[in-house]
């Protein structure tokens, strides 16, 4: 295999594990809750705190590699990753837990930053380049769509600790791979990391899933809890008035001058903050309500998560004739009402009265992934495509967990690991699903109308080149 054909198959792989870290701890929730005996909280704190580390830093380390090597840091990050991953496993408790899922976040933000700038440089003729981002997108779809399967798999075959484990072995060898295989790539023109910005964005939002998560705990009018909201406002205003004076601003606001750019990521926030979010709920309620084992859990996403693959697939040949806001704008509202069938379900339900719901959430959202992305690659200038990706997925990984913070304020925590009443945990998941399917619909709306001017096949036409940089 050429050195090329190396470095496309590691950070495949890297982006795999980080990608399959995010799904597959699902399926494992209710087996690490009876294990370190955790509540609902906890669990929360195990997805939100990869997620929330993960959206918090991703933008840093690009301008990171950028000025160090991306080689170097990718090799650290794998190496943070899968340190993290084996603490993981060893836990003994949820809250060294949760501080282990936090460094295997950070681990994930320096690959992910990484990941494109070293495709980008691997591979600098357009066609070339081109193959190699398909490839890299087909990774980041597929480690989705069997996620839960495998999460299940693992959980139920072995124990929880091995959705971690798995990673060891892995990492090692993309460690050695990329030492052996990766060449070293930096800018000459690299920016300037955003101290005071990085410090505001990660401490305003983790106050503000702290007050989320603690407010049906501590009462939402308590001095803790008010404290902790008005912070996380206050820090990420100040955020903001920072991004705007600072000259090598981490997350520069002229991008979303361009209203089809900051359209984009209204998108995918909502997306993030009500579908993929809500599956921690949803799994909860297949294992603890239905009684499902993790394996049988998984299995239930399976034709969801096939019908989305197959259908972001089969938008390439939509591009032409439907413009990318009409296919963010549809697919959102096909989660909406995806996530508005689900509320059928109830305590003397099967995992079939799920399926009409997940299957049309899943038509809706294989229609979105595609578009957005496209649109927001395609809606920032070309030399800033790598910025504007890592852009997107902190919208992403940031709306993950507000998601989980916000939804699990309408579940009743006592009721989701069998210590309530069955009755009253689907009420709250419905509650929450009618919520989360609002806030998708309105996420449609906001995002149709500051999506304007894209005609059909225009971002792809357009080809911008992703990952020049990753900051």
């Amino acid at each position: 295999m050429t050195s090329r054909g190396w470095t496309l198959a590691v950070v495949c792989a890297a982006t795999a594990m980080l990608m399959l870290d995010i799904a597959v701890v699902n399926t494992a929730l209710s087996r690490i809750a009876e294990d370190l005996d955790a509540g609902l909280g906890g669990l929360q704190w195990v997805v939100d705190a990869y997620t929330l580390a993960l959206a918090a830093t991703v933008l840093t380390f690009g301008s990171l590699a950028d000025r160090f090597g991306r080689r170097r840091l990718f090799t650290g990050g794998l190496a943070l990753f899968t340190l993290a991953s084996a603490a993981c496993a060893a836990s003994a408790s949820i809250e060294l837990l949760v501080a282990s899922r936090a460094v295997q976040g950070i681990g994930a933000a320096i690959m992910f930053a990484v990941s494109l700038a070293i495709l980008a440089d691997a591979f600098p003729a357009a066609k070339e380049r081109a193959g190699a981002l398909a490839a890299y997108g087909a990774t980041i779809g597929a480690s989705f769509a069997i996620g839960p399967l495998v999460g299940g798999a693992l959980t139920s075959g072995l124990d929880w600790q091995w959705i971690f484990l798995v990673n060891l072995p892995l990492g090692i060898a993309c460690i050695w791979i990329t030492r052996v295989h990766v060449r070293e790539s930096r800018d000459p023109n690299a920016r300037c990391v955003d101290i005071p910005g990085q410090i505001t964005l990660g401490a305003g939002l983790f106050l503000l899933v702290l007050g989320l998560l603690r407010g049906n705990e501590e009462g939402w009018t308590s001095t803790p809890i008010v404290a902790a909201l008005a912070g996380a406002a206050v820090l990420l205003v100040a955020f903001l008035a920072i991004e705007h004076r600072v000259r090598e601003p981490m997350l520069p606001l002229g991008l979303f001058r361009n209203t089809s750019f900051a359209g984009a990521q209204v998108a995918a926030l909502a997306i993030s903050a009500t579908f993929f979010a809500v599956f921690l709920y949803l799994t909860l309620y297949l294992q603890q309500v239905l009684g499902m084992t993790a394996v049988e859990a998984g299995l239930t996403y399976l034709p969801a998560t096939i019908v989305m693959f197959v259908v972001s697939g089969a938008t390439s040949t939509l591009v032409d004739r439907v413009s990318p806001r009409a296919m963010i704008g549809a697919g959102l509202a096909l989660v909406a009402g995806g996530m508005g069938l689900m509320t059928i379900a109830g305590t003397d339900s099967t995992w079939l009265t799920l399926m009409p719901g997940f299957l049309t959430a899943a038509v809706g959202t294989g229609l979105f992934n595609p578009a957005v992305t496209s649109v927001a690659l395609g809606s920032a200038p070309i030399e800033q495509s790598g910025l504007a990706a890592g852009v997107n997925d902190t919208f992403r990984q940031a709306g993950i967990a507000i998601g989980v913070a916000a939804l699990g304020a309408l579940v009743p925590a006592q009721a989701a690991l069998g210590g309530g009443s069955a009755a009253e945990y689907v009420s709250g998941l419905h509650d929450a699903l009618w919520a989360g399917g609002a806030v998708a619909l309105a996420g449609a709306v906001v995002a149709t109308a500051l999506i304007k001017g894209v005609r059909p096949g225009e971002h792809a036409a357009r080809a911008p080149e992703p990952a020049l940089q990753a900051s």
